[in-house]
């Protein structure tokens, strides 16, 4: 029985935990609180934090101020499971992407930032909003810190499945002794890496203050969303994930790539107020590629735009066929063949690349952009007034450059859009189904349609 004890955790007094219903490991680490010796080691619930959730500590300094291992495993790790991954916090048309990670002895909030506009290929930045650990043996403490004075008294609640919510309880933390301008001076240095003398853009100025307005209003309370990153598939035409772009004067956003049969998706996580985080920004139809002319032609805007154009026709015509034939009664039946021209269809990543250069007259933030791409698809980009009014799918082409870069040329705006992978390993943020992470992108999109 005294090796039945050190294996199972319990004492010769209350029976072997094999004969005992399976208890939740909070549960089973809450009830074991006799001063037995095996148990005082901690050996089973070491193990467990560490192999559920990477803590790779020297736990028995924990000792000295009275928590065990199993306090951590049970009023930390395991109690605050559910929040564990990645999150779109609800602030409007900008959204966000918050990372939740076990750190150490802590579970930290960390929001990621694109890097500095329009240095799309930098690595993010990322700043910490809460943080939660044991301070003594009654319970896990939820500390803020937002603003610049240290961590303070925080809340966090879980709202239901898949959404929870954090509330700060001493907001004057978050006040600079400045005042407003001297918070959105540090604001910009932090958002911008600039001051708002830098930016001539009278424009830009306006969107640049119109969010410093927008997202201060939730500085003491947010709500999240659980966000997945998107599954994979050997025949993806490069792996799937999040991303940096550039977005004209809303400088960088990230968005995520996906695949969904015929065609691919990128999906903003962070937005603006013309096309809002959750919207999907670009399609491509992996089943039209366009072929793009030699370099000297390419220089010419007009001819890409009339390869651009006429791909977009041959789409057009064939919805048309699959909606005659499903009015005529045979959608329910095998769609008739319809022959491809010969450059059309997904094809792998292996082809040679071709030299790539912008069109004269088409706008790029980054002109340090890749001399040369793999291939390119008929795509088309979602554009809209501000307050996401009067939204529209125009035409544009697709450039892959490789496995992490590709670019968007906006036919209608006459603008070029780079986007970079991040480069960042997420942990907790599979979607548990194909199913699970279709019903995510709508949930995120409905929020803001």
């Amino acid at each position: 029985m005294a090796v039945c004890a050190r294996l199972c955790g319990v004492g010769p007094s209350r029976g072997c935990r094999r004969r005992q219903q399976r208890r939740d490991p909070a549960e089973t680490a809450a009830a074991d609180s006799e001063p037995d010796t095996d148990l005082h080691n901690d050996t089973i619930w070491r193990r467990r934090c560490r192999e559920e959730y990477g803590v790779c500590e020297n736990l028995r300094k924990l000792e000295i101020t009275g928590v065990s291992c199993r306090d951590v495993y049970a009023k930390l790790l395991h109690r605050y499971r559910h929040i564990l991954g990645l999150w779109q916090p609800d602030i409007g048309p900008y959204g966000g992407l918050l990372n939740v990670v076990v750190d150490g002895l802590f579970i930290i909030g960390w929001m990621y930032l694109p890097p500095h506009d329009p240095h799309v290929d930098d690595p993010m930045r990322f700043k910490p909003l809460f943080r939660i650990h044991l301070m003594e043996r009654k319970s896990a403490t939820v500390e803020c810190m937002y603003g610049h004075r240290g961590p303070h008294n925080g809340h966090i609640q879980i709202v239901k499945k898949d959404e929870f919510s954090t509330k700060c309880n001493q907001t004057e933390h978050h006040r600079m002794s400045g005042g407003r301008q001297e918070e959105f001076r540090t604001w910009l240095r932090e958002e911008w890496g600039r001051t708002l003398e830098d930016i001539f853009h009278e424009h830009m100025q306006e969107l640049i203050l119109m969010k410093f307005i927008y997202t201060s209003q939730y500085d003491n309370c947010l709500t999240y969303r659980r966000i997945y990153l998107p599954p994979s598939h050997p025949d993806d035409l490069i792996r799937p994930g999040l991303f940096k772009g550039t977005y004209g004067s809303h400088g960088l956003e990230i968005v995520m790539l996906s695949f969904h049969g015929k065609h691919a998706r990128v999906t903003k996580i962070t937005g603006d107020p013309n096309i809002p985080a959750g919207q999907q920004t670009v399609e491509i139809d992996l089943m039209h590629r366009i072929q793009l002319p030699n370099i000297e032609s390419l220089c010419n805007f007009n001819e890409l735009s009339r390869i651009v154009l006429e791909a977009q026709e041959q789409v057009r015509q064939e919805q048309q066929r699959q909606e005659d034939r499903t009015e005529d009664g045979e959608g329910s039946g095998p769609p008739t063949e319809v022959r491809e021209p010969e450059n059309e269809g997904a094809a792998p990543l292996k082809e040679e690349p071709v030299q790539f250069v912008l069109p004269v007259g088409v706008s790029s933030r980054n002109e340090n952009y890749p001399r040369t791409c793999r291939m390119c698809f008929y795509g088309t980009g979602l554009i809209a007034g501000h307050g996401f009014t009067s939204p529209e799918r125009t035409p544009g082409v697709f450039i892959l450059f490789d496995e992490d870069r590709f670019g968007f040329i906006w036919l209608e705006l006459k603008s070029f859009s780079l986007y970079s992978r991040v480069q960042a390993t997420f942990r907790n943020a599979d979607a548990p189904s194909p199913q699970a992470f279709e019903e995510m992108l709508k949930n995120i999109q409905s929020l803001t349609s």
